[in-house]
């Protein structure tokens, strides 16, 4: 396990979600699900039952928990993929929203569990940080008008068409 891993609280689904990543991302595993020792009366969790998983996505560990209701996830804090291009921008992108996921703005979404998440092309990257300020400025400009990233309209406002 990494020194420093994400933890992220879910209501009763912290399997279901870890089972659902890894198998979005290559270099992804469950590496154990682990059931509470106690009944916890209070919450009505029973022994046995599941109470974290630790998983790995794409060799980051993650340990995800059943902590009941009341701990919402919000998009002050999200997942960011780096993707290579349209076709894994819509891979990513059509695999978190389905199911009750939601578009949102940006490159920005929130999946069926809640979690944010930024599908990032690296061109959007290289365009709005490299030497050709105006560029980057219209680059910007046309993401901030879209909800999934296109590629091809971020490359046509670079080149200002």
């Amino acid at each position: 396990m990494s020194k420093i891993s994400p933890f992220l609280w879910f209501d009763t689904e912290a399997e279901a979600a870890a089972r659902f990543y890894v198998s979005l991302f290559p270099n992804s595993r469950i590496v154990s699900v682990n059931g509470l020792p106690v009944d916890l009366p209070h919450t009505g969790a029973k022994a046995g039952s599941v109470i974290t998983v630790a998983f790995e996505l794409d060799g980051q560990s993650y340990v995800a928990m059943n902590g009941g209701p009341g701990h919402p996830f919000t998009d002050a804090i999200s997942l960011t993929i780096d993707c290579d291009g349209q076709d894994e921008v819509d891979h990513y992108w059509n695999a978190l929203t389905a199911d009750g996921g939601q578009a949102v703005a940006c490159g920005w979404l929130k999946d069926r569990y809640g979690l944010s998440w930024q599908v990032t092309p690296r061109q959007l990257t290289e365009m709005t940080t490299g030497p050709d300020r105006a560029a980057a400025a219209r680059v910007f400009q046309a993401m901030m008008g879209m909800v999934k990233i296109d590629i091809a309209g971020l490359k046509a406002a670079y080149e200002g068409a």
